[in-house]
């Protein structure tokens, strides 16, 4: 596993790579996913790198919730009002492949569960 700084992701942050970005304040990034699996995908990143969910820490509790009102307020402004699926894919069997932590914010179209 990489170092999150390393990562594609945070290439975008630096805008060392384009990215079409919806969204960014002091704390987070939200762009669109390049291989988007709904009408709107766009994801939400810390510009703090935190590899994975599971390496978060109880110092990192504000950037967390955070990150959730991020996603409200990226939701909102893609007029998302009939409601939205938040996911955090997060080690190796959980489907992670980008180790920058990062909410998948999904919409445009009804979910179903189980996903698949």
């Amino acid at each position: 596993m990489s170092d999150s700084n390393d990562t594609i992701f945070g290439k975008i942050i630096r805008k060392e790579i384009p990215a079409d970005i919806v969204y960014e304040d002091d704390l987070a990034l939200a762009f669109r996913d390049v291989n988007p699996q709904a009408p709107v995908h766009i994801l939400v990143i810390p510009k703090q790198p935190i590899a994975k969910l599971a390496d978060a820490e109880s110092q990192d509790h504000a950037l967390m919730g955070h990150l959730l009102l991020t996603v409200k307020r990226v939701a909102e402004q893609q007029g998302l009002s009939n409601g939205y699926r938040v996911v955090i894919n997060t080690g190796e069997e959980g489907g992670q492949t980008v180790y920058h932590m990062h909410l998948h914010l999904l919409g445009g179209r009804s979910m179903s569960w189980p996903p698949g």
